[in-house]
C-alpha cells in the first residue's frame, strides 16, 4: 500500500512539475493548444486512438506536449494500440505521461464500534501514450491533412449561439470584463471594443466558466476573500482552464489577457504549495465546461431518436 501511495503521490508531482515549468517560462499550456493543419485538428481537445477526446488534467498536459514537439496531430495512443494497428513507434521516442482516475472501495473493520465500514478510495494510475507522429505504418486516415472546416463567420456563429443558449444574463458597457456573483449577472465591453469577434467570445468564454461557480449551478466556492488571495488564484485558474476548453469547443484562439498577466505568480504559489491543486482545478473546469454544454438545444437527430 506504501508503494502505490508513493506512486500516486509521483503522478501528481510529475505533472504538476510540469505545469510550473511552463508557467515559469510564462507558457500557458492552454493558449495556444491545435494545429489545424491536421484532419482532425478542428477537434481540438487531444484525442485518443479511437477519437473519444479526453478530459481535464489530461488535456493540459497533451496540449503542453504538443506544443512543446510541435505535433499537428491531436491524436494519441499506446504502445500496445500502434502494435494491434500493425504499426510500430518509432525506435527512441520519448512518450507522453497522461492519468487514470477513479475510486475504488475497500471495507475495513472499525475498532471502535466493532462494524466493517465501506471506505472510498481515490486511484490515481499513470501511463505512456505516443503521438501519431511517433508511430510508423498506421491506417492513412491518422496521417490526413485538414480540408477546410468552419469559416470565421460560421465559427462566431456558433459561439454567439452557445452562449444565448445559456440564457446567462450578458450585459454590455464599460471597459471591465468579469462575472458579479451578488447580481448573478456577466459584465463585457461593447462588443465594438474588442480587436474582432474572436476576442469578444473567448472572453466571455472565460467569463461564463465563472458564472458556473454560482450556488443554483455548480456551488463553487474556494473561500475567496479578497483579490489575490488563495481562493481567488484558484477560481481564476479554473475559469481559465474552462474556457480553454471552451474555445477548444467552439474553434476559438485564446490569446493572453493583458488583466490576467498578475495571475501567473499566484497560480505558480498555489501549485508549489498543493501538488493536486491542478488536478482539481482541471475537473472543476471540466466540470464548468459540461454544464455548459448540457445547456445547449439537442441535435434534431437526436432528439427524434
Amino acid at each position: 500500500m506504501s508503494n502505490e501511495h508513493a506512486d500516486r503521490k509521483d503522478v501528481y508531482s510529475r505533472i504538476t512539475d510540469r505545469i510550473i515549468a511552463d508557467l515559469e517560462q510564462g507558457v500557458r499550456p492552454w493558449m495556444k493548444p491545435w494545429n489545424a493543419e491536421h484532419a482532425a485538428g478542428r477537434i481540438t481537445r487531444p484525442l485518443r486512438h479511437n477519437g473519444q477526446p479526453y478530459n481535464g488534467i489530461n488535456v493540459l498536459m497533451l496540449w503542453s506536449a504538443a506544443m512543446d514537439r510541435g505535433y499537428s496531430a491531436p491524436i494519441w495512443m499506446t504502445y500496445k494500440q500502434a502494435a494491434e494497428m500493425g504499426a510500430h513507434v518509432r525506435k527512441g521516442e520519448k512518450g507522453e505521461l497522461v492519468v487514470y482516475a477513479n475510486k475504488i472501495t475497500r471495507t475495513e473493520h472499525d475498532a471502535e464500534t466493532g462494524e466493517d465500514e465501506e471506505r472510498t478510495i481515490p486511484f490515481l494510475k499513470g501511463y505512456t501514450v505516443f503521438n501519431v507522429e511517433q508511430v510508423e505504418g498506421l491506417p492513412a486516415k491518422f496521417y490526413e491533412l485538414a480540408e477546410p472546416a468552419l469559416d470565421p463567420v460560421q465559427r462566431i456563429e456558433a459561439a454567439d449561439a452557445f452562449f444565448t443558449a445559456t440564457q446567462a444574463d450578458i450585459r454590455h458597457g464599460g471597459n471591465m470584463a468579469y462575472y458579479a456573483i451578488g447580481s448573478d449577472h456577466i459584465q463585457m465591453p461593447p462588443f465594438e471594443s474588442f480587436r474582432d469577434a474572436e476576442s469578444y467570445y473567448a472572453t466571455l468564454a472565460h467569463e461564463a466558466a465563472h458564472w458556473t461557480r454560482h450556488p443554483t449551478r455548480l456551488d463553487r466556492d474556494f473561500g475567496r476573500k479578497s483579490w489575490g488571495d488563495a481562493g481567488y488564484a484558484r477560481e481564476e485558474l479554473v475559469a481559465e482552464l474552462g474556457s480553454a476548453f471552451l474555445a477548444a469547443d467552439l474553434g476559438l484562439t485564446l490569446e493572453p489577457r493583458d488583466d490576467h498577466a498578475a495571475y501567473l505568480g499566484h497560480w505558480l504559489a498555489v501549485l508549489k504549495e498543493d501538488k493536486r491543486a491542478i488536478f482539481s482545478a482541471a475537473a472543476l473546469a471540466q466540470r464548468a465546461a459540461d454544464f455548459l454544454n448540457s445547456l445547449q438545444p439537442k441535435a434534431e437527430t437526436e432528439a427524434a431518436a
